[in-house]
């Protein structure tokens, strides 16, 4: 339904486009012409991170160069923004790299459509997810979830050297990848695919052992699949490894669906 949204290497708005979800790239016609020096890479990942916007020259200084930038900061910068109009002209990105990345007294604009990043397309499904599940249509809102989810191919910037400007974003978007997986499963619950998740969940648990909302729903499906006792387990394993390695106990939420397991076995 949404296959037309995923990554796709087909040229778009100027034959360009901008990968973030996974390594950075910059694709035309199937091919990356990302720069390879790690310093005008990481320039590029922020000035794609703030597509059309300026970007001040001490962000770009504390990004590359942390508290520790040479005397000469400015010169080098402005060294990597030549090189990076070098790698833009030479591989035909743009009729002038000069116009892409215009110069202002303060900082940097990179002129591409929001649009050319994927996380555009990101934001975009999750929205349309959202509405279909306050519309109570989470058949199609797991479809819009999971197109989200597949335009990700690795950690964001997977390729970069990052510091703490693009390590602060590569953050919240791995914050965002966790909250629309939460919400295509409870979708997908919602709309009875329990059993089919059992698997996928298990593996989740297993690559997140503290994660309470992702062993909540492991617990749902397999209660909805007739497997309470598997559920029990699973919470007693969870309890055991939260006390031993935090010293606390389940979330409320968890507590709630426990009870309310063993009062479903209570009443059979």
């Amino acid at each position: 339904m949404y296959s037309e949204q995923r990554r796709t290497d087909e040229p778009d708005q100027g034959g360009v486009r901008f990968t973030v979800l996974g390594p950075l790239e910059v694709l035309r016609g199937g091919i990356d012409y990302a720069p390879t020096t790690p310093k005008v890479l990481a320039l590029l990942a922020v000035l794609v991170m703030r597509p059309g916007k300026m970007v001040h020259i001490d962000t770009l200084i504390r990004e590359l160069w942390s508290d520790n930038p040479p005397r000469t900061v400015r010169t080098t910068l402005h060294t990597y923004v030549y090189h990076l109009r070098r790698c833009i002209d030479q591989n035909g990105l743009a009729a002038d790299g000069e116009k892409m990345l215009t110069t202002k007294q303060s900082g940097y604009t990179f002129h591409i459509d929001p649009a050319q990043v994927d996380t555009h397309d990101f934001t975009r499904l999750q929205q349309i997810g959202h509405e279909h599940q306050d519309a109570g249509d989470h058949s199609a809102a797991a479809d819009a979830y999971r197109a989200a989810l597949d335009l990700w191919s690795g950690t964001p910037f997977a390729n970069v050297h990052c510091g703490p400007v693009l390590s602060a974003y590569r953050t919240e978007l791995l914050e965002q990848r966790r909250s629309v997986l939460h919400l295509r499963i409870e979708a997908e619950i919602i709309g009875g695919r329990h059993r089919e998740l059992i698997g996928e969940l298990r593996s989740l648990t297993t690559g997140s052992p503290l994660d309470e909302a992702l062993h909540g729903q492991l617990m749902r499906a397999l209660g909805r699949s007739g497997r309470r006792s598997d559920a029990m387990t699973v919470y007693r394993r969870l309890r055991s490894r939260l006390a031993g390695e935090l010293g606390v106990e389940p979330c409320d939420d968890l507590q709630t669906l426990h009870r309310e397991l063993i009062s479903e076995g209570d009443h059979r």
